[in-house]
């Protein structure tokens, strides 16, 4: 059987090189890097990683559970994980969790049984007990707007001053009558409570989309003769985005503007306003939240409240490893700074 010392040997590197190489490290030169390949390649080389796992105490295997893989901006966010993590000599197994409880529960026993070295978790489903219970020493990182999930390191966007801001754009173009597409009902909110029980369900963002709604209503109150209303229902998707945006139009024929929960959303609603002969941003502005690459190709190119992408990996990535290595350490709470990037969408 090849060896790792073989491989090394014929690629003429060290057995430490064929290792960097193997777990993607990026301390390698690419012409070193496609030698050692093609004598792996050549030889049929395969790394024992049960054995490799026994002498480490570890399987450079980490989870990352999130509601559904086929979002912008889920897509976006495994993608940036996993090349974030690669040089720490760490792969990302993606689990779709159809943000429910079920799913969530699944994903991390997955992550226990396989023996991960962590997991990232965007808790949707699930209560902080429930975690606490299933995860047991298994470290976690928990994504996301769940405001009760303080005893775990938590990374989680600027929810309602995004929001605020994105609507304070709006305003200042001149909107009045604004639809905040996919949030709750603006009259009825009240500031979350960390007690508080939480509804659970495919398709359920409440937090995030709550946070941003009180944004919406907090800037719009500011400002006498301006008034919006919410249209929501069902999931972030594209269609949804556009089903919604022509309620929006049937119950505000005389609308202004749509301030979306998501950028997906957004992208939907564009599609119905051209549908509709409402041109944006002539007739009608837009903006979306999360910034996803999409926003920019638009036509029109989407203003977009950008979370901070690299910021928020960069900080669940030092959170996690920091876990990993310490497993007893006080948990953190981090609140990405945000940006509102303006593009075609609101510009008149």
């Amino acid at each position: 059987m090849t060896t790792m010392r073989d491989v090394a040997a014929a690629a003429g590197v060290s057995p430490m090189t064929v290792s960097n190489v193997l777990a993607g490290r990026s301390n390698v030169s690419e012409e070193t890097r496609r030698r050692v390949l093609e004598v792996v390649e050549r030889t049929g080389y395969r790394v024992n990683t049960a054995a490799q796992s026994l002498r480490r105490g570890r399987t450079s295997i980490v989870g990352l559970a999130v509601p559904e893989v086929h979002s912008h901006y889920f897509g976006l966010l495994a993608s940036r994980l996993i090349k974030r993590l690669a040089p720490e000599g760490l792969r990302v197994v993606v689990e779709q969790t159809g943000a429910s409880r079920e799913g969530e529960l699944a994903a991390i026993a997955a992550s226990r049984v396989n023996a991960y070295d962590g997991l990232v978790l965007s808790a949707v489903g699930l209560d902080p007990d429930d975690v606490l219970a299933i995860a047991g020493d298994l470290p976690v990182v928990v994504l996301g707007e769940r405001q009760d999930v303080r005893r775990f390191d938590h990374v989680e966007m600027a929810n309602t001053e995004g929001a605020a801001a994105a609507t304070r754009l709006l305003l200042e173009r001149g909107c009045r009558r604004l639809v905040a597409l996919g949030m709750p009902d603006l009259e009825s909110l009240d500031p979350l409570d960390d007690d508080e029980p939480r509804p659970h369900g495919p398709g359920h963002l409440g937090d995030a989309f709550r946070l941003r709604a009180l944004g919406v209503r907090d800037a719009v109150a500011a400002v006498p003769d301006a008034r919006a209303v919410a249209v929501q229902g069902g999931a972030s998707t594209l269609a949804t985005g556009a089903a919604l945006a022509r309620e929006a139009l049937a119950r505000e024929p005389h609308l202004d503007a749509l301030v979306c929960a998501t950028d997906t959303l957004a992208l939907g609603a564009l599609r119905a306003l051209a549908d509709a002969g409402r041109r944006v941003p002539d007739e009608v502005l837009v903006t979306g939240f999360d910034d996803v690459a999409d926003a920019a190709y638009t036509v029109p190119s989407l203003t977009s409240v950008s979370p901070g992408h690299d910021v928020m990996v960069e900080q669940t990535a030092r959170l996690l490893l920091r876990r990993i290595a310490d497993p007893g350490a006080a948990p953190e709470r981090f609140v990405s700074p945000f940006t509102v990037v303006e593009r075609e969408s609101t510009r008149r």
